[in-house]
């Protein structure tokens, strides 16, 4: 028997981690097509570790967001890269799949490269937004750009990158299949009440910035609807937990509730898709939560907040009109963002009341939706199938193994 490929897989939040492993799995599954085995190492997260990847590097060690926040882990980010880097040069994988997280991952694309191994970026980092000074980057170190929305593919090959817009892997999933009474049974939940998701982020940093807010909002309208008529005058809220946080992180997070919501009905969930399908409405921190509430249909509006100073410099460099993804791919407002000051607990109220009942808001947000979701979904990649399995295609192109798609040069 042939020796395993060794193939290196790396992503530091929890979307991207989710990605790594189902990419883990599905390149598997194509080898033992072939009767051919791989060894799977990198970074990533406990997912990814239960995949079957060897963790060189754990995700939950280095994700970290903002200037300020970043300095203050500085340390224990360089030893944890410099191993990394010890581990590439020691164990020449053959390909490498960095996905999403730039800051770290350009730095890990220039060590490949040097070393002659071919690197494909899965999940693009926003140069179209900001920071596109990092395109040369990208030109000089990464072999393919795959990429999950449409618009990005464009970007890239008007400056000389190989790109191809795979689709978004959220896009390829089924609905929850898990009834609203089996949910409400695991979660501890009661059926006849309208269920609000808050949806914080992934990063402890983004909780404890995020959280609270969300929490007085939650207050304000449990007390709205109680005086007020219609279905929806008893509210309960579901905070879905991202599968990186460490147990500390979550502790950290029931103190905020205990802290600022413990006269509401908040339940923490582990399944977000289930939550967010399930929810009559959701408040979501900006990020891939965001496309997973668009994509399930779920009506929401988008906050974010970040330190002062992350979000001075950002002004200056963002160049894009919307802050949420989902109003990026619809060129329109699909969905109302409340970023840094905007983001207040009676705006979020304001924006969030007329999604509730069933009528013209709801209806429209749910419609532009639905159009967003055609606009992700996996072009039609014949025997490659979906999003993830072309990326696995693609890694085991360039990795020497077979080639399932004809390589196509961009024009």
């Amino acid at each position: 028997m042939s020796e395993p490929i060794k193939i290196f897989i790396s992503a530091g939040e929890a979307s991207g981690e989710h990605y790594g492993a189902l990419l883990v799995e599905e390149l598997r599954r194509k080898l033992a097509a072939t009767g051919r085995t791989a060894s799977f190492l990198g970074m990533g997260g406990q997912r990814m570790a239960d995949s079957g990847l060897e963790r060189l590097a754990r995700s939950e060690d280095m994700a970290v967001m903002g200037i300020t926040e970043v300095v203050r882990h500085l340390p224990r980010i360089y030893r944890e890269f410099r191993r990394l880097k010890t581990a590439i040069r020691a164990r020449r994988p053959s390909v490498a799949v960095l996905i999403d997280f730039p800051d770290i991952h350009f730095r890990l694309a220039s060590e490949f490269h040097r070393l002659g191994i071919p690197v494909i970026f899965f999940v693009s980092p926003q140069l179209w937004a900001w920071k596109k000074k990092r395109i040369r980057l990208v030109q000089r170190y990464i072999d393919r750009m795959l990429v999950i929305f449409p618009f990005e593919e464009q970007f890239y090959r008007e400056r000389h990158v190989h790109a191809e817009f795979v689709g978004h892997p959220l896009a390829e999933l089924p609905l929850p299949s898990i009834s609203r009474a089996e949910f409400a049974r695991q979660s501890g939940l009661d059926p006849a009440k309208s269920w609000i998701g808050l949806l914080p982020g992934s990063r402890a940093r983004e909780i404890a910035d995020n959280l609270p807010e969300m929490l007085a909002a939650a207050r304000s309208l449990t007390n709205r609807a109680s005086h007020a008529a219609g279905p929806h005058r008893e509210l309960q809220f579901v905070i879905p937990l991202a599968p990186t946080l460490r147990p500390s992180h979550r502790t950290m997070l029931q103190s905020l509730i205990d802290r600022h919501a413990s006269s509401l009905s908040v339940h923490l969930v582990d399944d977000a898709r289930a939550a967010l399908f399930h929810a009559r409405a959701s408040i979501v921190a900006s990020g891939t939560a965001t496309v997973e509430a668009a994509l399930i249909g779920n009506p929401f509006v988008v906050v974010y907040r970040v330190s002062p100073l992350t979000f001075a410099i950002a002004r200056r460099v963002v160049k894009v009109p919307f802050v949420a993804m989902v109003n990026l791919i619809a060129g329109k407002l699909v969905v109302p963002e409340l970023i840094q000051q905007a983001f207040t607990a009676p705006n979020i109220v304001h924006e969030i009341e007329p999604l509730l009942p069933d009528g013209p808001p709801r209806e429209s947000m749910k419609k532009d939706l639905a159009r967003i979701r055609a606009l992700l979904a996996p072009k039609d990649l014949g025997e490659a199938g979906g999003a993830i399995a072309r990326v696995a295609a693609v890694t085991l192109e360039l990795a020497g193994a077979f080639s399932l798609v004809p390589e196509s040069v961009p024009s």
